[in-house]
This record gives C-alpha cells, sequence and structure tokens, in this order.
C-alpha cells in the first residue's frame, strides 16, 4: 500500500503544480475565452488533487477511512485521465496521451492493490 500512497500524492501534486505552472506562464487562454468552463474543471481537478493526496497521506498514516478515500480519489482521477487527453490531442501535442494511459495503467494497478487490502 505504501507503492498506491506515493502514487496518490505524487499524482495529487503533480496536477497542482501542472496546473499552477500552466497558469503561471499564460497558458491557459480559456480563463479569457470560457472561464466558467475552465472554472469549474481545474476546480474538479483540485478537488482531485487534494482528495488524492489526503487519501495517499491517510493510507500511509493508517486512517481506517483511507481504502475507501483512495478509491474514491482514483476514480476521480481515471476520469480525468480519460476525459483530459482529448484537449491535447485538439492540439496537437500526442506526448501527453501517452502520459494519461500510464497514469490510468497505474491508477487501475494502485485501485486493485488497495481494493485487495480491503477484502483481506
Amino acid at each position: 500500500m505504501d507503492l498506491s500512497a506515493a502514487f496518490a500524492i505524487l499524482a495529487g501534486l503533480g496536477m497542482i503544480g501542472q496546473w499552477l505552472a500552466s497558469y503561471l506562464t499564460h497558458q491557459i487562454p480559456e480563463l479569457a475565452t470560457e472561464p466558467y468552463r475552465i472554472g469549474f474543471h481545474i476546480a474538479g481537478e483540485m478537488l482531485t488533487a487534494l482528495l488524492l493526496i489526503a487519501a495517499g497521506v491517510g493510507l500511509l498514516w493508517g486512517w481506517p477511512m483511507a481504502p475507501v478515500v483512495y478509491l474514491v480519489a482514483i476514480g476521480m482521477l481515471i476520469y480525468t485521465a480519460v476525459v483530459s487527453p482529448g484537449y491535447f490531442a485538439q492540439r496537437g501535442q500526442w506526448a501527453w496521451l501517452g502520459i494519461f494511459a500510464v497514469i490510468v495503467g497505474l491508477s487501475l494497478v494502485s485501485a486493485i492493490n488497495v481494493a485487495r487490502g480491503l477484502m483481506g
């Protein structure tokens, strides 16, 4: 479970870091053209990131509810990793599709690992 916890924490921090870097380098043109849509999208991703970090820390600290929270957070991550590549594909940034595929794969493996722990 330690690897699953580390994955969740790193994924959450990575999501926050990616959005922060995009914002600081003015790479979110939708803030001007579609502020409501991108605002809700970013809020959803920040909620996912924070839940991933909390679940990962909870697993490491032995919080009893952490595995359940982890599975919810990983489900949220899988959703965003399946939906988000369309944006990058539209812009011709194909490397991101590979990154998201790896994230989905690692998410599934870690979810199975944590779910097995719940079953005893």
